[in-house]
Order: structure tokens, then sequence, then C-alpha cells
């Protein structure tokens, strides 16, 4: 009987303290879309009259579907090459052994643990010194110098963890280079690959320190935002903040859906 009434406090304190951890993280975020959806120009609790003006208005602004545009350019050709770079990596990590590769991963990995702040000072006087405009090309190597050693990681797990011995079998029976390739390890790969290229273009997307310092005159969603929070506070902040939020939700779900039905299918197979 004692057994159970522990049980049952510790059951409670443990849903009061996750109640209070998701408030804790998702208070600001609801309280940034109920000020995209309020009639004021500043968001004030309890909201006396709602509207959807601010949403009408935002995805009719020519200059938010500029810079949403500059975007999803950069977070997608980040997310290409850096999966690619990354696929590489971390097939060469996990597959092949050389003289010198602990320290190569190291090296590989550096940026990630750079503030990227730093970073971003770092390239944007390499850029000046070698006399490079900045623009969204420099934005581009900018988030992949940080991105990739991630998406390395990302992949180099379910690398890690496939039997090459499924490769041995295929080649053995005749199966070419690139027939194994294509039927054998990239399927197999495939869930660690997807997981790599949603973390590349999350980062990348919501990436502002890299691309306040390499940008240049090419906004950015993470750029306006934060130069409307300095000065020229318009509720078309709150209204982007929400959309972006929502679409990288959406974004997350369909790929962790992906995912799941990727693993239910191997399973199958």
């Amino acid at each position: 009987m004692e057994y159970t009434k522990q049980g049952r406090r510790n059951r409670t304190l443990i849903i009061i303290w996750t109640i209070f951890v998701i408030a804790f993280i998702y208070l600001p975020v609801i309280c940034d879309a109920l000020s995209s959806i309020s009639k004021g120009r500043y968001f004030m609790f309890p909201i006396k009259k709602f509207s959807l003006d601010w949403w009408s208005k935002t995805a009719n602004s020519i200059e938010i579907s500029s810079l949403v545009s500059n975007s999803l350019l950069i977070a997608f050709v980040v997310t290409i090459l850096s999966t690619v770079i990354a696929f590489c990596g971390a097939l060469a990590f996990a597959r092949f052994s050389w003289k010198g590769k602990k320290l190569f991963q190291k090296i590989i990995l550096l940026p990630v643990f750079f503030p990227q702040p730093v970073l971003g000072l770092a390239l944007l006087l390499w850029f000046n010194a070698i006399g490079i405009n900045l623009s969204w090309q420099t934005a581009v190597f900018a988030h992949l110098v940080w991105i990739t050693p991630v998406v390395t990681l990302v992949i180099a797990i379910q690398v890690y963890g496939f039997d090459p011995t499924l490769e041995d079998a295929a080649r053995d029976l005749g199966a070419t280079q690139f027939q194994i390739f294509y039927r054998i390890t990239l399927p197999l790969l495939w869930p660690g690959v997807w997981s790599g290229m949603l973390f590349a273009f999350l980062l990348s997307w919501g990436n502002f320190p890299l691309s306040l310092y390499t940008t240049g005159v090419d906004n950015t969603v993470p750029k306006w935002l934060y130069s409307k929070m300095v000065a020229g506070y318009t509720p078309m902040v709150p209204t982007l903040g929400t959309m972006s939020t929502l679409g990288a939700a959406g974004l997350m779900l369909v790929g962790a859906l992906t995912v799941y039905m990727m693993h239910r299918r191997q399973g199958r197979a």
C-alpha cells in the first residue's frame, strides 16, 4: 500500500514537472502566435480584439517574399551540399581506416564547438581579406562550415549501424558497385540521410549569427526579424515568426513520419 502511494506520488511529480517544462519552453511561442492575431500593434494580454490582418499583410508583403525566398534558397543549397559532403565523410569515417583518421575527425568537428558569432566574424574578415563580396553565396559557405559537421554526425550514426556483409553478399552474387550502392547501401542508410537533411535545412533556415555576418545586402528571415525588433517594430514580426515556426514544425512532422515509414518498410523487408 505504501509502495503504491509512493508510485502515485512519483507519477504526480513527473506530470507536474513535465507540464512545467513544456509551459516554460512553449509559452514564448504561444505569446508570439497570440500577438500575430491581435488587432493591436503591441501585444497585451488578454487580447481585446482578434484579427488576421497582420497575416494577410505579411503574406502579401513583397519585402517579406524576397527575404523568405533568400532564406529558402540558402537553406536548400546548404541542405544539398552538406548532405552530399556529410554522406561521403560518414562513410569514410565508418568504413575505412587511414593514418591520422582520429585527428582529421576532430578537425572536421571543431567548427561545431565555435561560438557562431566568432565563426561568422572570422569568415567575414577572411572574405574581406581575399576580396570576396558578401552575398547569399558567402552565407551558404558559412552555413556549410558549421552545419556539415552536424549532418556528418547524424548520418554517421546510421552508417556505424550498417552491416557491410550485406554488400559482400550482393558482390558475391555478381552485383556491380553501383547496384550495391543504389539497391542496398543507400536504401538502408536513407533514414539517417533524411534526418541529416532535415537538420541541415532547419539549422540553415533559422541561423542568425552566421547570416548576420556573411549575407551582405541579401536579407534573410532571422536578420529581418532582428532588425525590426531593434528598430521599426511591426506586428508582422511575430506573424512571420509564427509562420516560420509552424512551417518548421510541419517539416519536422513530415520528416518524422517519413523516417518512421522507412524503418517500418525495412523491418518488413
